[in-house]
C-alpha cells in the first residue's frame, strides 16, 4: 500500500486553517491528524508516513475545519477533567475555561472529605460535562444534573451511559428548568456543592462562527444582559444548598461583578468571590450558603 509523508500535509493544513481565520491552526491541524491516525497528538512524530486513504480523510476534515466547523464536531469528543465526552450538533461544546470551575469543585469536595457521600448538583448540565467529571473524580459523590433542552439531555444520557459502562458511579439526570421553584425539591437544604455553566452570553455579543453557527443558541444566550437564567437561578441555588454549602456559576466576562452582586443582594450567601479564567478574564463567581 502506497504511503506518503505526513509532515507536509500537516504544514499545508496549518496554512489553510490560518488563512481561514481559525484561532489555533497548528493545534487543530495536529489534533485532526491524530484523530485520523488514532494516536495521541504527542505521538504524531512516531507516524511519519500515512496511507493515501488516511491523507484523503485528513484533507476532508481540514477542509471542514476551514469552514469553521468546530474541531470537536469533527473528532466527536470534548474533554473535561479526566473524561472524554461525546459531543456534536445540538449540544454545547465544553470549553477549557470551565476546567477551572471543575477544579474549584473538586477542592470543595476535598474539604468535605469522605465522611459522608457528598451531594453535588450540576445546573444546566448540557453534555453532562461537569456532573460526569465530578462523578469520575469522586465516585463516592451522589451527583445530580439538570437540563431543560431535550436534545442536549440526549447527549448527556449518552455520555452518562458510556461512563457508567466503563465503571464510573452513575449520575442521575433530571429534565427540567433550573429556575423552576419545584426543581429537585427533594434535595432542599441537602446539597453540598452546586456547579453551573448556564446560558450567559448577552444577546448582542459578536461570536466566532464555530459558536454562532454550531452551538445551540438556547445554551448560549442569557437575554439582553446575559443574566436572564442566572438571576432567577440564585433562588434555586439558595433553596438547594445546605448551611455552609458552596456554589460556582460561570458567567460572561463582562458580568463578574454583576453576578457577585446578585448573590450579595440575596442576603443568604457569604464568601462571595470572583474568579478569572486562564486569560485573566472574569469567568465564574463562587459563594457559600449561610442560613439565617
Amino acid at each position: 500500500m502506497s504511503r506518503v509523508p505526513l509532515r507536509p500535509a500537516i504544514l499545508e493544513a496549518v496554512e489553510a486553517l490560518r488563512t481561514a481565520g481559525v484561532h489555533s491552526p497548528q493545534a487543530d491541524a495536529e489534533l485532526l491528524a491524530a484523530h485520523v491516525l488514532g494516536v495521541d497528538r504527542m505521538r504524531l512524530l512516531l507516524v511519519p508516513m500515512v496511507t493515501l486513504d488516511q491523507l484523503e480523510e485528513y484533507r476532508k476534515l481540514v477542509a471542514r475545519r476551514a469552514e469553521r466547523v468546530p474541531l470537536q464536531h469533527l473528532t466527536g469528543t470534548a474533554a473535561m477533567g479526566e473524561i472524554d465526552l461525546a459531543v456534536g450538533p445540538g449540544v454545547f461544546i465544553p470549553r477549557p475555561e470551565t476546567e477551572l470551575l471543575f477544579a474549584w469543585a473538586l477542592a470543595q469536595l476535598e474539604e468535605i472529605g469522605h465522611e459522608h457521600p457528598p451531594v453535588v448538583v450540576d445546573l444546566c448540565t448540557g453534555s453532562g460535562a461537569l456532573a460526569l467529571a465530578v462523578a469520575h473524580a469522586r465516585p463516592d459523590a451522589d451527583v445530580h444534573a439538570v437540563e431543560l433542552d431535550p436534545e442536549a439531555l440526549s447527549w448527556a444520557k449518552r455520555n452518562a451511559r458510556q461512563l457508567a459502562d466503563e465503571g464510573d458511579t452513575p449520575i442521575e439526570l433530571h429534565e427540567g428548568d433550573v429556575t423552576d421553584p419545584a426543581i429537585l425539591g427533594q434535595f432542599d437544604g441537602r446539597v453540598d456543592v452546586i456547579v453551573s455553566n448556564p446560558p450567559y452570553i448577552p444577546e448582542a455579543a459578536q461570536l466566532d462562527p464555530e459558536v454562532m453557527d454550531h452551538d445551540p443558541h438556547r445554551a448560549l444566550f442569557g437575554g439582553p444582559d446575559g443574566l436572564d437564567v442566572i438571576r432567577p437561578m440564585i433562588t434555586t441555588i439558595a433553596r438547594l444548598l445546605r448551611d455552609g454549602g458552596t456554589v460556582a456559576v460561570e458567567h460572561d466576562d463582562t458580568n463578574g461583578s454583576d453576578v457577585a452582586a446578585l448573590f450579595a443582594a440575596h442576603g443568604g450567601f457569604t464568601d462571595i468571590a470572583e474568579h478569572p479564567d486562564l486569560a485573566g478574564k472574569p469567568r465564574f463567581v463562587v459563594a457559600r450558603r449561610i442560613l439565617a
